[in-house]
């Protein structure tokens, strides 16, 4: 069985065996990949943020920097840390110096509250919380104090402060609780030599599920997160020229690693973040970035496109629009080429895995109408009835999956996991879809008790 935290489902032996002959697992963690695209790809541009602009190396020394400011102030490998962030530099390099401390993120969307984040926290037994002073208008910094104050686990708070605000601690402090608050800005210290670390171990949880109130958490290891990004980077070719727009929030998988963030960087292209999927704000960032890659969902898609002749905008430089999320109507699908000039890829996607996407080569009827293939040749995918029989092709039913880059157990959730996967290992992700005759999906709702998951709300509504 792989090696991983308690609490987690390993892949079975003969699986890992299967995936490591496969060449899709290679041994290698996240934090340590930046070190070798830092290397390789040193003075170009990684992160754009207005007018801020991260090289490479100085990604990878800055993250260096922060794993050693992270150790410095008692984080420890293993544990668990709460990240609630913008879509900012600092979400990367928070992610990234926290995995080279081994330390495990907890991605978080900023919109989740109190019972959501004190959740996250009681179920990880998170020691540390990285969000935001204050983020239009709401209080992270009182909220965090106020889970420190009632549980034991949460003892450092780390916050990021609005640009030219002062910071409200001046360095570190410590509450009565006995908790720590310091500005994310202060974690600082010189590079100490690197942690052995294992590829297999979790690298970070996502969340899925379950409203807002209680999510399921997804563990994600290096060895399947790594491949997932780097085989949607191959799929839509991907190279160091292309620069992504992260619109969606970025602890999404759809936006993390799909390919996303993670592939964008993999292959020495440019993140382009931006904090709302506003079309003013996404729209500008296209034509002063030249983007050429971005994913959204539908809502997102049909109002940029809606608004573009009234900006005024330049998108010629964009070359795919991912749209997933949610259905997409025919309408929308069929606006993005002759109003944009550029292809889309329908896309099928869940925090805990299953990747599903329409082929740049693929006929226009085959990107208009579905959802793609599944991302890896190992992916193994069933549709079933209430009864979990295989149906035949044009039937509807539950879409069930296992691969190299899909969950085999929530974390810490015996009751749910009992529930959600089958007794050979297949999830049930509790879409309906039902598979064409050349082997592309067509997603088509949800089971009617099945939760809502967090890769399956609409990022731009409330």
């Amino acid at each position: 069985m792989t090696s991983m935290l308690d609490g987690c489902t390993p892949w079975p032996e003969e699986f890992v065996d299967r995936y490591w002959a496969a060449g899709h697992w290679r041994g290698n963690t996240l934090d340590n990949l930046l070190r070798g695209w830092a290397l390789q790809y040193g003075p170009r541009t990684a992160l754009v943020q207005d007018g801020t602009r991260i090289t490479y190396a100085g990604l990878n020394r800055r993250v260096d920097r922060m794993a050693a400011g992270f150790r410095l102030r008692g984080l420890r490998p293993g544990q668990r840390v709460v990240v609630q962030l913008p879509n900012v530099p600092e979400f990367v390099i928070t992610v990234f110096a926290l995995m080279r401390a081994g330390v495990v993120p907890v991605l978080c969307p900023v919109p989740h509250r109190a019972s959501g984040v004190s959740h996250l926290v009681r179920v990880t037994q998170a020691v540390g919380y990285v969000g935001p002073s204050t983020y239009e208008g709401f209080d992270h910094t009182a909220m965090a104090a106020d889970i420190a104050a009632r549980g034991p686990f949460l003892r450092r708070v780390f916050t990021l402060e609005a640009p030219g605000a002062p910071s409200p601690y001046g360095g570190l402090t410590t509450d009565p609780a006995g908790c720590q608050y310091s500005p994310l800005g202060s974690i600082d210290a010189a590079p100490e030599p690197a942690l052995a670390q294992r590829a297999d171990q979790v690298a970070f949880f996502l969340l899925s599920g379950g409203g807002a109130a209680a999510p399921t958490l997804v563990p994600r290891t290096h060895d399947d997160y790594a491949y997932q990004a780097r085989a949607a980077a191959e799929l839509v070719s991907l190279t160091e020229n292309d620069v992504y727009l992260a619109a969606l929030p970025a602890g999404f998988n759809f936006a993390f690693g799909g390919p996303g963030i993670v592939g964008t960087l993999s292959v020495g292209g440019t993140v382009v973040l931006v904090e709302s999927q506003g079309p003013a704000e996404c729209l500008a960032a296209i034509g002063r970035e030249r983007v050429t890659i971005t994913s959204v969902v539908p809502a997102v898609a049909r109002l940029w496109l809606d608004v573009r002749p009234t900006v005024q905008a330049d998108v010629s430089s964009l070359r795919l629009v991912q749209i997933g999320g949610a259905p997409l109507h025919r309408a929308t699908a069929e606006r993005m080429g002759p109003e944009w000039g550029c292809r889309l890829q329908q896309v099928f996607g869940t925090a805990e895995g299953p990747l599903t996407l329409t082929r740049p080569a693929d006929p226009d009827e085959t990107v208009l109408t579905t959802q793609g293939r599944p991302l890896s040749p190992d992916d193994e995918i069933r549709i079933v009835d209430a009864d979990g029989k295989d149906l035949p092709d044009g039937e509807p039913g539950e879409l069930l999956a296992r691969g190299p880059y899909t969950l085999r157990g929530y974390y810490r959730a015996p009751d749910h996991n009992a529930r959600s996967f089958t007794t050979d290992g297949y999830f049930r992700t509790g879409d309906l879809a039902r598979r064409t005759p050349d082997g592309n999906l067509v997603v088509t709702g949800r089971l009617k008790d099945a939760p809502r998951r967090a890769d399956h709300e609409d990022p731009s509504g409330p």
